[in-house]
């Protein structure tokens, strides 16, 4: 799980909005903080696209337990850094608190369920 929300920091930092998918479920649900939920792989896409449209990411996650059991899994984390706005080109200091639950799919471990808020 650990290289998965590693993976996934990245993908968030470099805007690529296909690699975040990717580590994505096919049925995966973004509860992103002050925004509507988004369900699928259609809906997940367009909220990031948004967001990587918008903003620029540089955050660091430090992963605070991971439980497995069978095919579901589920970690706790931090993350922390800024972004940057793109039309006005301000930085804003960010620190969220994330669940992320995953899924095997294939075979593989998948993001199936991500919600984060602020944690100030």
């Amino acid at each position: 799980m650990e290289k998965l929300i590693f993976a996934y920091q990245d993908a968030l930092n470099a805007s690529d909005v296909n690699k975040v998918i990717s580590l994505y479920t096919n049925s995966g649900v973004l509860m992103a903080n002050a925004a509507p939920t988004a369900q699928g792989a259609e809906q997940v896409k367009g909220t990031y696209q948004y967001v990587f449209d918008n903003f620029k990411y540089t955050l660091q996650f430090d992963i605070l337990g991971v439980e497995v059991k069978g095919n579901t899994a589920f970690a706790r984390s931090i993350s922390k850094g800024s972004f940057v706005i793109k039309a006005s080109g301000q930085n804003v200091a960010d620190e969220n608190r994330e669940l992320f639950v995953f899924e095997k799919e294939n075979g593989q471990w998948k993001i199936a369920r991500y919600m984060y808020n602020k944690t100030k």
